[in-house]
């Protein structure tokens, strides 16, 4: 294939709690190339690390919890990441009804980002459609995010689209931040679906992150009729579109 995908694993988290070694296998067989974590489910980042080498994957990045990187854990978090070679360490989704919640987490990222640059790591947020909704206090929560750090964004294309906006000009406003994205299709209202199988700019998001040079993961969150199936369809289609 011209492009190389990577998976985040939530897609198939109906099998990775039970046996992560054989998941990667299976997404490795299936084309991804890369994956992005949603767990580690006990094992060590040296056990973790192995698997990926047994495979011919590499790690893009996890998705992993802002409350690890408060001071009195950031040190044990990094220590893990940085054994494992993880390149970004992605909140995928936080508190943020409030603006003291919005500073809080700000805070929190503002606080950690040069700790984990330090060490080769970037910082970013991932996010769904409700942060690019008009708040009461007249903003938006991305907005306050993107004016109150300098974080990377990770931007899920599809609830960008969901959100009622159009994901290409995301990518193109953001694109001095933003090192990978996800890849994902669905309905309006919420629906997600496979790659192919929605209404969301699928194709549009490809071209413009093989423009910007961004690396794309894909996520395929409905286990349709399993994940390991759902994410086969997606990989399919990828194909189907570059013949």
């Amino acid at each position: 294939m011209k492009n190389s995908y990577g998976l985040q694993l939530y897609s198939i988290r109906d099998i990775t709690d039970k046996d992560l070694a054989a998941s990667l296998e299976a997404v490795a067989k299936i084309g991804y190339r890369f994956v992005e974590f949603a767990g580690f489910f006990g094992h060590s980042a040296a056990d973790v690390k192995a698997m990926l080498q047994n495979y011919g994957l590499e790690i893009s990045g996890t998705h992993s919890a802002l409350d690890d990187l408060r001071p009195t854990r950031i040190m044990e978090t990094l220590r893990y990441h940085r054994e494992l070679g993880n390149p970004n360490y992605i909140v995928p989704g936080a508190d943020l009804s409030t603006l003291e919640k919005i500073h809080d987490f700000c805070s929190v990222m503002n606080f950690a980002k040069p700790i984990f640059e330090a060490e080769g790591i970037k910082l970013g947020y991932h996010n769904h459609s409700h942060e690019f909704a008009l708040m009461p206090w007249g903003s938006t929560i991305h907005s306050e995010i993107e004016r109150n750090t300098d974080i990377e964004f990770e931007i899920d294309t599809y609830w960008a689209f969901n959100a009622g906006l159009d994901p290409v000009r995301v990518l193109e406003r953001l694109k001095d931040r933003i090192s990978v994205i996800h890849l994902k299709d669905g309905f309006m209202g919420g629906k997600g679906m496979a790659l192919g199988e929605g209404k969301a700019p699928v194709k549009a998001v490809i071209e413009a992150s093989e423009r910007l040079g961004f690396k794309m993961v894909v996520e395929s969150e409905t286990l349709s009729p399993t994940g390991l199936e759902e994410v086969t369809r997606c990989m399919n289609y990828l194909r189907s579109i570059e013949k």
